[in-house]
């Protein structure tokens, strides 16, 4: 064996990367892209982003992938635009024309007072175009195929709809008389801004679809964060790394943290938790992971229950 044989193979890198995704991408395909980029093929994405929509994409890269499931859950922030007046199958642009009620005369104050009522409600039926399951199948399969696709309502936690623009009415290609106007949302994760549009528009006895939709921030990453992956693909053509950020950080970024001590590291790299008192777990946070550090160094995850710490990822 030559020396260059024995050589270890560089193991991949491991962190979150927030990439800037382009209109007309899946999220899949952003992945795609980034296993290139990373040398690796453990690389995933934490909530999918329509091929419409661009904005904050959060990647997982090697380990950080365990990561994934946690920031799923996250709550998200978006900017959209709604065209009152033209429902579409997908309810955005994407999507073929379904009805043309047109939408004139609309103000303001009941654009708002529909956003209100919508956000207070706590539940949404989601589109029927997405990548949520019904018997083994994605929904937006079955309805490629012509089925009708009926999901049953879900609770979402939307806390913020707010108009952040003028009502702009203009006529469609088709003469419809629309008028679209600009919505800033805060919500939980398994909103669908889409659909949101398309109650909008049910509450003011129209239809509506997105014609533009941009996620700023998802969970602690924001747009800040986040390269074009034109950017990130120039980078490594040049030679090099992909800008990650490091586990320990994203995970500092993400939840509260416990340092421990070598000795309690020791046996936590067995998956044995570090032991603390009753008053000790009172100021952690039992809704979420987390992060267990020694000198610094990110070590893996744990959560508060039934009054002791459980340890839920060891890195």
């Amino acid at each position: 064996m030559t020396p260059t044989d024995s050589k270890q193979k560089p193991q991949p890198p491991s962190g979150i990367l927030i990439v800037d995704k382009p209109q007309g991408m899946t999220s899949h395909d952003v992945v795609s892209r980034v296993r290139r980029l990373a040398h690796t093929r453990k690389v995933g994405h934490a909530g999918t982003l329509d091929p419409m929509a661009t904005g904050v994409l959060v990647i997982g890269i090697g380990k950080a992938t365990r990561l994934l499931t946690y920031l799923s859950a996250s709550t998200k922030i978006y900017d959209a635009t709604m065209r009152l007046g033209i429902g579409t199958t997908s309810e955005d642009a994407d999507g073929q024309v379904t009805e043309c009620p047109g939408a004139s005369d609309v103000t303001v104050d009941q654009v708002a007072d529909a956003a209100r009522v919508v956000r207070e409600r706590g539940w949404q039926v989601p589109s029927a175009v997405s990548a949520i399951k019904i018997g083994g199948k994605r929904a937006h399969a079955l309805v490629r195929e012509g089925e009708d696709v009926h999901i049953p309502p879900r609770e979402v936690h939307i806390s913020a709809i707010d108009l952040t623009g003028p009502l702009r009415p203009t006529a469609a290609e088709a003469g419809v008389p629309v008028v679209d106007c600009d919505i800033h949302v805060e919500c939980s994760a398994g909103t669908y801004v889409r659909a949101i549009a398309r109650d909008i528009a049910e509450q003011l006895g129209t239809a509506a679809h997105l014609t533009a939709l941009r996620r700023l921030q998802a969970g602690a990453f924001t747009l800040d964060d986040a390269a074009p992956l034109d950017r990130l693909e120039a980078l490594t053509a040049e030679g090099a790394d992909v800008p990650i950020i490091p586990i320990g950080e994203a995970v500092s970024r993400l939840f509260d943290t416990l340092e421990i001590s070598q000795e309690e590291a020791a046996r936590f790299a067995h998956g044995n938790p570090p032991e603390r008192s009753g008053a000790q777990l009172a100021d952690m946070n039992v809704d979420q992971p987390i992060g267990v550090y020694c000198e610094g160094r990110p070590l893996g995850l744990v959560k508060v229950q039934n009054g002791a710490l459980r340890t839920i990822r060891v890195w």
